[in-house]
């Protein structure tokens, strides 16, 4: 089973120590783990989000502010879906969390029980499912600081980063930062400069797939909804999604059809079913197919 510590904190330096990240080295000095560059069939992964232990006592008390002082059901339901991922074969190439993994706020009563609850859990997680951590509001706060990212940082790794598994190129965010950065800018701003210069690189090589990984989705239905909680404020929206949207092209525009890729948002919120942990399975193959949930 998978050690604690690390396991938490793999992603560093804005990249995820499990597998090899940056540029791809394609010249004659390959180096160890380059393959991860390369597409060589289908293969796939789990997605989780808001495992958040305290919610449901909280719910059920109509108390979500202070009534999170009991998560056995969140236990139960956590154990249950890291029993069930070990049992996978052949084994997904990783285990993400889309965020609010506790539900106590920064500076909650609760949280460091919760948190250590949950890292007690999921240790357990065949060593060989590299875990990866993203941030939601639950763990950052609904307006975060730079104090409550940097512990969030020393607890999971870090909030945004990349990595490339089998050929296809993953982009972790912190939505957060885009929801309400008033208390930290220069944090939103380095994340912007930093994913413009990812999506570069995905332009320059010729990755499968892009697959970008946030806790709050940038629309629940239609891309020009109106703003509420649970997505991202319009223009902050458009921004984005053209970002996103310039980079796919680019990745069209590639003459020979088998290195044509696609890019796709994967997030997670607070309007799955609060009595469960969602989990999806995700294949990738020659076109991105999502095709069982359980």
């Amino acid at each position: 089973m998978a050690a604690t510590g690390d396991a938490f904190r793999r992603a560093r330096g804005r990249a995820l120590s499990a597998f090899r990240h940056g540029t791809p080295n394609l010249g004659a000095g390959r180096r160890a783990g380059d393959d991860e560059y390369e597409w060589k069939g289908p293969f796939y992964f789990i997605q989780g989000a808001d495992p958040q232990f305290g919610l449901i006592k909280a719910w059920a008390v109509g108390d979500t502010n202070n009534g999170d002082d009991e998560w056995k059901e969140e236990i139960k339901l956590t154990e249950q879906a890291v029993q069930a991922v070990n049992k996978l074969n052949p084994k997904p190439k990783f285990f993400v969390l889309c965020g609010d993994l506790i539900h106590g706020m920064p500076g909650s009563q609760w949280r460091k029980d919760q948190e250590r609850d949950l890292k007690n859990i999921l240790k357990n997680t065949d060593q060989d499912i590299p875990l990866v951590f993203v941030s939601g509001n639950h763990d950052i706060g609904n307006t975060p600081t730079r104090e409550t990212i940097d512990n969030y940082c020393k607890s999971w790794g870090d909030d945004y980063f990349s990595f490339w598994v089998g050929g296809v190129f993953f982009l972790v965010l912190n939505s957060q930062l885009y929801f309400d950065s008033s208390k930290c800018p220069e944090l939103k701003q380095a994340q912007d400069v930093w994913l413009n210069e990812q999506l570069a690189v995905a332009e320059k090589h010729k990755c499968k797939h892009i697959i970008v990984f946030q806790h709050i989705p940038l629309f629940l239905r239609e891309p020009d909804e109106d703003h509420d909680y649970f997505n991202l404020e319009k223009s902050v929206r458009q921004g984005i999604m053209e970002k996103f949207h310039k980079a796919e092209s680019h990745m069209e525009q590639v003459t020979d059809p088998t290195l044509r890729g696609s890019l796709v948002n994967l997030s997670m919120d607070l309007l799955d079913e609060i009595t469960e942990l969602f989990t999806v399975l995700l294949w990738l193959s020659e076109k991105l197919e999502i095709p069982v949930s359980c």
